[in-house]
């Protein structure tokens, strides 16, 4: 069942049945997308009708925000909890470790994907990268050959949105993986590159922020999450 936040859909799910339905789609001979969107991203889909069908369109769709989480239960339809992106790839991974799976990595700056395959190689015995392409790209092609001939079955897309989305939703058919999963930054995560907050955050849902103490200049970014959740207050005595 999806539950609709100010336009888009997630599915009411938890971390171990968002998992188990990512495995699932690794069994179907058709490409699946997976979104992760935060209230940024809805607010996005909400002035980007092409962006907003695509994530209509996506197979799994996660709340990785806790304004999404907030949002939806000021709306009176609550989700199950939080489905963060990046733990969603991470147990994953785990469980492609232990199945022969293939990952793909595309994203971030030139050799960020490849420290990150290094790290998540030692971090998941068993797993296996079978190629990266850094994000910095002007041709779609070689990508999507390189996807192919690696025969990978995952592909973490860390493009950034809406471009992530739009380029697995344009090339996921023609690349032939299974599963693509916009993951914004993690490749800088999994790489080492940016320390991600600390447990104690994550799980009070305060990881915006620790990212804000760590970083000020996101303030800009930050102060959208009140207006996110004014805007399902307005939607709620809107009746939507």
């Amino acid at each position: 069942m999806r539950v609709d936040v100010l336009g888009v859909s997630f599915d009411n799910v938890t971390m171990d049945e968002a998992v188990d339905k990512a495995m699932a789609f690794l069994e179907e001979d058709r490409p699946h997308l997976a979104a992760t969107p935060n209230p940024e991203i809805v607010q996005r889909a909400g002035r980007d009708p092409e962006y907003a069908e695509v994530l209509r369109q996506a197979d799994l769709v996660i709340p990785d925000g806790i304004g999404v989480v907030y949002a939806a239960r000021i709306l009176g339809r609550p989700l199950k909890g939080r489905v963060p992106g990046i733990d969603l790839a991470s147990a994953l991974m785990e469980r492609m470790a232990r199945t022969g799976k293939r990952l793909f990595l595309l994203g971030a700056k030139p050799g960020v994907a490849e420290q990150a395959a290094v790290k998540l190689q030692a971090e998941h015995p068993g797993l296996v990268v079978c190629g990266s392409h850094d994000g910095y790209f002007q041709e779609d092609g070689p990508v999507v050959e390189a996807i192919r001939t690696a025969r990978a079955d995952v592909v973490f897309v860390c493009l950034g949105f809406p471009r992530q989305e739009k380029w697995a939703a344009a090339h996921g058919q023609a690349a032939g993986a299974r599963l693509y999963i916009g993951l914004g930054g993690a490749l800088d995560v999994f790489a080492g590159k940016v320390e991600r907050a600390p447990e104690q955050f994550q799980r009070l849902g305060l990881e915006w922020l620790y990212r804000l103490m760590k970083e000020p200049s996101r303030i800009g970014r930050m102060a959208k999450l009140p207006l996110f959740l004014v805007s399902a207050v307005g939607a709620k005595a809107r009746g939507k």
